[in-house]
């Protein structure tokens, strides 16, 4: 091989090298891609129920633990004041819900009967769970089978305990197995909203929601999913953990938590649910997601062999911490606040302490102000399994103001002599205060640490937000659509907007509106209104809601029918004015080659609205292209182009108001961002609950005990019709009368319903009806039809029957 030979290979071997050094980089920044916190809901003590009210309570000093609601009568009879005593607890004080009884089982296709048999816990995911995806603008809709994942730590489920304490067991139906169970909280969120990504709950006790961040952040980043709801949940039921706590003394007697004070004396437990949904950060950029905060690593890890299961290792927090920094990469020094895990006992927070300034105290050499550390549970006790969504949910917050909130106040007395401050970089503030400008960025740090063993630390980051709503884009019309499953959540959502409205900037009003039209997904009850500022479409939502009718609703259409004029050039020069003023549309056109009608087909089909197109011109003297449905006709585009745009929203406005599926987000102009903030669902308030009772409840006699059967019931077909609809509303506790207009399944009925339906059947008529006679598909008028037909064949064969009923 001559010196030209060796001299080609050598190059061809650095050209090689180079690729594979640039592959490498490829795959580590994918490994370590920055994800962006998008959305987030939340129910945390006492009763904040958004990210605005949480922010507002974490600025103040208000207290967020009460006494046991009245409701918890098992937790309320346990408790004695008398110190620790066998069987008993000495705490009647903690961080609880007001309210975790009601829940809209309608809005989420869940019959009476099932949610009055649900776990809360899974009630508030599911609610939490939409109102952060509505809040990152992400619209869920069923059938589109988004690319989600959900991944939720939760380590209790004792609200179905009150069924099976019970000695009479009548009460536990199938129901009882799918309310309870930790694998349903994570599942039935992707059931009920369709989402195709892993689904999975975690149980590391006290670490378990900041785990599930971790193996949600893992899962993006290995492209299991686009989109990842990381949440936990924590509501207290049964008195068993409580009592237990108490006779080890874990708990305060005065049900608070006192995070690095002098009188820390154990934890005070707490409740709550929160859920965020995060994206890879380059893929939440190209959409314009509100990007409220950036995760840049995390890390989990297990305490090993320590002195003891629940005694916290050092070491092992340490390592945790630097391994998460390592994955973030983030020098120590540059890490401006840690929310501590911080329960307030005497044994655990010195340990902390020495943890976190060995790794980012006195331990970073470089640091030049001491590092702020606090605990949200020193105000709304520990959550337990949804402690890390608390602390993260916080941290995303102050990240987002840029603002540290006290961590404790000057009443609280000293800090935990135990802790050597004087000889750390720590610091506890006592007051509020902006991000010490000593950081040139705001970077915080969050840590759980379960009972388990398991540690968990997530590093986060401020996000160096751009505006991206188009300069001077602020005097356009603006198209507004609102829907509910029903006119009083309508007219609440309603409300809502309008407040929203009243204090918007006008140049914020485009992307407003974008992402009320295509960050929502659209329900039967419907508003529609055009307008070009703030205070217009708020008078003009208004006065829709106040003319709306509850028969207002229809169902999705199909018939509309385009006509256009063969004036060619009047109709390009419309046409060219709509997609100029849309230009979302112009670059969706499949050939901008093509003819102008062909073009105005395609663009219409881009919005959802499937045409057909009639040679006769249109019937009004000055239209170049009309739409027309339901007997009545919508100019399109008219002969004055700089009217094409406002005449497109009025004809989508109403045909949204009637009910077409449409495809909005064409109308959105290139670079609108999404509001974090706007109005989200609002959710109908009914009382689902199971009331607790003495263990030592009797068997209540057979209700159907001395009731004649329906063995000699005649084929009277209303009366087995009636039966069926009575029968039913039974099985699902419906109070009111069923909508026999809604398919079994939409109505809440699924396999359990079906199959304790035929049950019922059985006992009245004293026959078998097989599963395979449900169709749920039908709607409800049509099934009893059906079945009726079926149970009179079976009871009379020789009556004559129309061929309707027996098919």
């Amino acid at each position: 091989m001559d010196s030209h030979e060796i001299r080609r290979l050598m190059e061809q071997q650095l050209v090689q090298s180079k690729r594979l050094k640039a592959r490498v980089r490829e795959l580590e920044a994918e490994r370590n891609e920055p994800l962006a916190v998008v959305g987030l809901g939340l129910r945390l003590p006492p009763d904040l129920t958004t990210p605005d009210t949480y922010w507002d309570f974490l600025n103040d000093t208000t207290d967020g633990t009460s006494t046991i609601p009245q409701d918890r009568v098992a937790l309320r009879s346990v408790h004695t004041p008398d110190g620790p005593r066998p069987g008993r607890s000495y705490v009647d004080r903690g961080g609880y819900l007001r309210d975790v009884a009601h829940f809209d089982a309608g809005f989420f296709g869940i019959s009476q009967r099932e949610a009055d048999a649900l776990d809360p816990q899974q009630r508030l995911l599911l609610e939490t769970a939409w109102e952060a995806m509505e809040r990152a603008g992400i619209a869920v809709r069923r059938q589109d089978r988004l690319h989600a994942g959900v991944f939720i730590g939760i380590m209790s489920a004792d609200y179905t305990d009150r069924l099976a304490h019970r000695t009479d067991k009548t009460g536990i139906d199938p129901y009882y197995g799918t309310g309870g169970g930790h694998s349903l909280a994570a599942g039935r969120i992707s059931y009920a909203m369709g989402f195709s990504g892993p689904a999975m709950s975690v149980d590391t006790a006290c670490s378990s929601s900041l785990v599930a961040l971790h193996m949600a952040a893992q899962s993006l980043r290995r492209g299991e999913c686009r989109y990842a709801l990381a949440g936990g949940a924590n509501v207290i039921f049964g008195p068993d953990l409580m009592v237990s706590l108490c006779q080890s003394k874990a708990l305060a007697p005065d049900g608070r938590s006192k995070p690095f004070l002098d009188t820390a004396d154990g934890y005070g437990r707490g409740e709550g649910v929160g859920v965020m949904v995060l994206m890879r950060l380059s893929d939440a950029e190209r959409e314009h997601r509100p990007v409220l905060a950036v995760l840049r690593g995390s890390a989990v890890n297990h305490d090993g062999a320590s002195s003891g299961l629940t005694v916290p290792n050092g070491p092992a927090q340490q390592e945790v911490i630097r391994a998460a920094l390592t994955e973030a990469g983030i020098a120590p020094q540059d890490i401006g606040y840690v929310e501590a895990h911080g329960t307030g006992t005497s044994l655990g927070d010195p340990i902390e302490a020495r943890a976190l300034d060995t790794v980012l105290g006195t331990g970073a050499p470089q640091r030049r102000t001491p590092l702020a550390i606090g605990s949200v549970k020193a105000r709304i006790g520990h959550l337990e399994s949804a402690a890390g969504m608390a602390a993260l949910i916080k941290v995303v917050l102050m990240l987002h103001h840029g603002r540290i909130p006290a961590a404790g106040r000057d009443t609280d007395g000293e800090l935990n002599h135990l802790i050597p401050w004087d000889r750390m970089k720590l610091t506890v503030p006592r007051e509020p205060q902006d991000w010490p400008d000593t950081y040139e960025r705001r970077i915080a740090g969050v840590s759980a640490f379960g009972m388990s063993g398991t540690n968990a630390h997530a590093v986060l980051e401020a996000y160096d937000t751009h505006p991206t709503t188009p300069a001077g884009h602020g005097t356009a019309t603006e198209l507004l659509t609102l829907s509910a499953k029903n006119p009083e959540s309508l007219k609440a959502l309603v409300d809502d907007t309008v407040a929203y409205l009243t204090g918007t900037d006008p140049h914020r009003l485009a992307e407003v509106c974008a992402t009320l039209r295509d960050g929502r997904t659209a329900f039967e009850h419907r508003i529609a209104v055009t307008a070009t500022t703030p205070g217009d479409l708020a008078h003009r939502l208004a006065a829709a809601a106040d003319a709306y009718r509850a028969d207002t609703a229809k169902p999705a259409r199909t018939d509309v029918t385009l006509r256009v004029t063969d004036r060619t050039a009047l109709l390009e020069k419309s046409l060219g004015a709509l997609l100029d003023a849309h230009p979302a549309l112009a670059q969706a056109l499949k050939d901008p080659s093509e003819q102008a009608p062909n073009r105005l087909v395609d663009v219409l089909g881009r919005l959802g609205v499937r045409v057909r197109t009639d040679p006769a011109a249109p019937s009004t003297p000055t239209a170049v292209a009309e739409l027309q449905w339901d007997g009545r006709t919508s100019l399109l585009l008219t002969e004055d182009p700089e009217a094409s745009s406002q005449l497109l929203l009025d004809v989508l406005a109403a045909l949204y108001r009637d009910g077409t599926d449409l495809l909005l987000d064409g109308l959105r102009q290139p670079g609108t961002g999404r509001p974090h903030d706007l109005p989200t669902y609002p959710f109908r308030r009914k009382r689902c609950w199971i009331d607790e009772q003495p263990y030592d409840d009797h068997v209540p006699a057979d209700p159907h005990e001395g009731q004649a059967t329906g063995q000699n019931a005649g084929p009277d077909r209303q009366g087995v019709v009636d039966f069926l609809h009575t029968e039913l509303r039974k099985v699902m506790h419906a109070d009111e009368e069923l909508d026999l207009s809604l398919t079994f399944l939409d109505a809440g009925g699924d396999s359990f319903t079906a199959m304790q339906l035929t049950i019922g059947i059985e006992d009245e008529y004293q026959i078998e009806v097989p599963l395979e006679e449900f169709d749920v598909e039908l709607p409800l008028t049509d099934l009893f039809a059906r079945l009726s037909g079926y149970i009179i064949r079976h009871l009379a064969p020789d009556a004559e029957l129309d061929k309707e009923l027996c098919t």
